[in-house]
C-alpha cells in the first residue's frame, strides 16, 4: 500500500535561522583571522534584541555587534515596522573564554592526535531519489523557500513578501519506495499589511504562490520530478490567516533549533547535536559532514540505493568508538551491512583532525550552511572578504560544501569491486 512522507524547511528569515546565521557569521570571522579558533557560539533573537553567548578560545578579537547587524540586514530585516532591524536592534555579548577542562581533551602535542570535542553519535544519509542524493520532500521544501526569498529580494513579481516563511512537502511513495506524486504543499509566508480585507489578501497570496512560485520551483527539477507536480496537489497557503507579525518579533529564535531542517528532513536519523556556531573540533558538526560525505559517495558508487552512516565518539578520544551502516535492504553488493561498515572505516578516516584536513573545515565556510540545509548543496570555490577594526582586512579563497564532493567514488568502487 502506498504511503506518505513529509519534510519541512524554514526560510533564512525564520527566527531560529536568523540565530544560526549570526552564530556562523561569528564563527567565520574567528576562523578568518585565527584558523585555530575554538568556538561554540549561541545566539538568541527576539523583539529588538540579539543576545550572543558561548565559549571561545582565539587569538583574535571581533566587533561582534557589527557582524550580527550585518547578517540581520543581509537577511532583509531592514525596516522599523518589522520590530527587528539590523540598524536599530540591541546586541548584547556574553561570550567568554572556553573551559580549559574541555580544551585539554582536544588539543594535543600532535594535531593528528586531536581528541573529539565531545561525546555523541552523528549520522550521514544519502538516497538516489534526487540528483543531489537528498530526500525529495526536503529538497523541494528547501527550494520553495530559497526561490521565495529570491522573489522577495527582487520585489517585482511578489512585492509584499517579508523575510519569515516556512514550507512543508508531503510525498506519496509506492510500496517499493519510489516517489509517485506530491500530495500536499504547505507554504506560510510573512507579508506586508494589506489595505484589502483578509479574505482578499489571502486569496491574492495563494494565487501568487501557486502561479508564480510553484512553476519556478518545478523548473529547477529534472523531468522525472516535474511530473510529480500534478493538478491534484492539496495546497495550504498561509492556513492560519494573515501573517504580518513574524520574524524575531513574532517568535524568539535560538541557535540549533532546526536540526532536522539542517540535515535530512526526518529521513535517516539524527544524533541530536546542532551545527551552527561550532568550530570543526566539535564532532557534532564535522563528523556529521564526514558521515554525509561517506554516505553520498557510497550511494553514488552504487554500493546501495540508500545508506545511513553512523559514527560515534568519546570526548578527548582520537578514534571513533563505532562506525555503523544501514542500507535499508537496498545493498547492491554481496556483503552484510556490518562488513560494509568495516570497509567504510578503512576508506574514510574518521579521526577528528583527519576530517578537518580532508574536508578543509578550518576555513571560514559556515555562514553559507546556516540556511536551506547543510547537506545537498553544490560544492563551489568562492573568495570571501572579512574586515575588522582590530585585525584589518582578510581575503580568502575557500571551498564551500566539501562534504558534498563525489571525490571518493572511484576508491569506493575499487574497494567494493564495482
Amino acid at each position: 500500500m502506498a504511503y506518505l512522507f513529509t519534510s519541512e524547511s524554514v526560510s533564512e528569515g525564520h527566527p531560529d535561522k536568523v540565530a544560526d546565521q549570526i552564530s556562523d557569521a561569528l564563527l567565520d570571522h574567528f576562523l578568518a583571522f585565527d584558523s585555530e579558533s575554538k568556538v561554540a557560539c549561541e545566539t538568541l533573537v527576539t523583539t529588538g534584541q540579539v543576545v550572543l553567548a558561548g565559549e571561545v578560545k582565539s587569538d583574535t578579537y571581533l566587533d561582534v555587534q557589527t557582524i550580527a547587524r550585518d547578517v540581520i540586514n543581509m537577511i532583509g530585516y531592514t525596516k522599523g515596522e518589522y520590530q527587528f532591524s539590523g540598524d536599530s536592534c540591541g546586541v548584547i555579548s556574553l561570550i567568554h573564554e572556553q573551559s580549559q577542562d574541555i580544551n585539554q581533551g582536544v588539543d594535543r602535542g600532535s594535531k593528528e592526535e586531536q581528541g573529539a570535542g565531545d561525546q555523541g553519535m552523528m549520522f550521514g544519509y544519502a538516497t538516489k531519489e534526487t540528483e543531489n542524493y537528498m530526500p525529495l520532500a526536503l529538497d523541494i521544501s528547501h527550494k520553495l523557500l530559497y526561490v521565495l526569498a529570491e522573489l522577495r529580494k527582487d520585489g517585482t513579481e511578489i512585492p509584499y513578501l517579508r523575510p519569515d516563511a516556512k514550507a512543508q512537502v508531503t510525498i506519496e511513495y509506492s510500496d517499493d519506495n519510489v516517489p509517485q506524486r506530491i500530495d500536499t504543499l504547505v507554504v506560510s509566508t510573512q507579508h506586508d499589511a494589506f489595505d484589502a480585507n483578509d479574505d482578499k489578501m489571502l486569496a491574492k497570496i495563494k494565487a501568487d504562490i501557486i502561479s508564480i512560485l510553484i512553476p519556478k520551483v518545478k523548473a529547477q527539477f529534472p523531468k522525472n520530478i516535474q511530473v510529480l507536480f500534478d493538478d491534484q496537489i492539496t495546497y495550504h497557503i498561509n492556513p492560519t490567516g494573515k501573517f504580518v507579525i513574524g520574524g524575531p518579533h513574532g517568535d524568539t529564535g535560538l541557535t540549533g533549533r532546526k536540526i532536522i531542517v539542517d540535515t535530512y528532513g526526518g529521513k535517516g536519523a539524527h544524533g541530536g547535536g546542532a551545527f551552527s556556531g561550532k568550530d570543526p573540533s566539535k564532532v557534532d558538526r564535522s563528523a556529521a559532514y564526514a558521515a554525509r560525505h561517506a554516505a553520498k559517495n557510497l550511494v553514488a558508487a552504487g554500493v546501495a540505493d540508500e545508506i545511513l552512516v553512523q559514527v560515534s565518539y568519546a570526548i578527548g578520544v582520537v578514534e571513533p568508538t563505532s562506525i555503523y551502516v544501514d542500507t535499508y535492504g537496498t545493498s547492491n553488493v554481496d556483503l552484510s551491512d556490518g562488513a560494509i561498515a568495516k570497509k567504510v572505516a578503512a576508506l574514510f578516516d574518521m579521526r577528528p583532525f583527519a576530517i578537518e584536513a580532508r574536508l578543509k573545515l578550518r576555513n571560514p565556510i559556515y555562514l553559507e550552511t546556516a540556511a536551506y540545509g547543510h547537506m545537498g548543496k553544490t560544492p563551489t570555490t568562492v573568495t570571501k572578504v572579512f574586515e575588522s577594526p582590530y585585525n584589518g582586512r582578510v581575503e580568502k579563497e575557500v571551498e564551500l560544501f566539501t562534504w558534498e564532493k563525489l571525490d571518493m567514488v572511484v576508491e569506493v568502487k575499487n574497494a567494493f569491486n564495482l
